[in-house]
């Protein structure tokens, strides 16, 4: 992949701005990536829709090579992505505690009512699980094993977890390379050793030893 002009697309989670991965975009634009990010409204696009979305954002992003980073539930669009757009580009995907299986926190909030209309959209094929399964792709998932956020209070999630998604909710068949390190959901996109892994994945498809 030397020589090879690298794009990164960042996708990030549930009900997020795109700004929190902005540290993150900026340090894999020091590494040379140019670095794009996809934003989608979370609660009123399924994850089926913002893929298609995220289809048509990718047709105007430059490069030989177009890399994908996503964050929690930016993971299972990508899944989406490859089932509703299945050609594109050459490309690695890192994912950063996407809960592939469902999110525990997630199913208990959907129990009622106004649980389910907080969460919205991003529960079909989503956040309660049944998104596609990505095939042919190196898939690399970073899960965080620090307890610190709101998900224990809502639901009881097994250990490890990183305070919103267990460990065991990222585990997925197309994920090659699994690494868990003790980060929390959103500490994991300011942590400068998650970046090095990152790249190192981006470039290898292994994390480091």
């Amino acid at each position: 992949m030397t020589g090879m002009r690298s794009s990164v697309v960042m996708v990030h989670g549930w009900h997020m701005p795109g700004l929190e991965m902005a540290l993150l975009g900026r340090r894999l634009r020091a590494a040379g990536y140019e670095v794009h990010g996809f934003r989608y409204a979370s609660r009123r696009q399924t994850p089926e829709q913002a893929a298609r979305a995220l289809a048509a954002f990718l047709e105007d992003v430059p490069g030989d090579l177009v890399h994908l980073v996503a964050h929690s539930l930016g993971g299972v669009i990508v899944r989406h992505l490859f089932e509703v757009a299945p050609v594109q580009r050459p490309g690695r995907i890192v994912m950063l505690g996407s809960p592939l299986q469902g999110s525990r926190v997630a199913a208990c909030l959907a129990q009622n009512r106004i649980g389910r209309w907080w969460l919205g959209a991003a529960l079909d094929r989503g956040l309660l699980g049944g998104s596609p399964v990505l095939r042919g792709r190196d898939v690399g998932m970073i899960a965080g094993s620090k307890p610190f956020g709101p998900g224990p209070w809502v639901a009881p999630l097994p250990d490890p977890h990183d305070g919103t998604v267990a460990v065991d909710e990222t585990r997925g068949p197309e994920v090659s390379r699994h690494l868990t390190m003790p980060v929390s959901h959103f500490g994991m996109l300011v942590n400068r050793l998650l970046v090095q892994e990152t790249l190192h994945f981006l470039e290898t498809g292994e994390f480091l030893p």
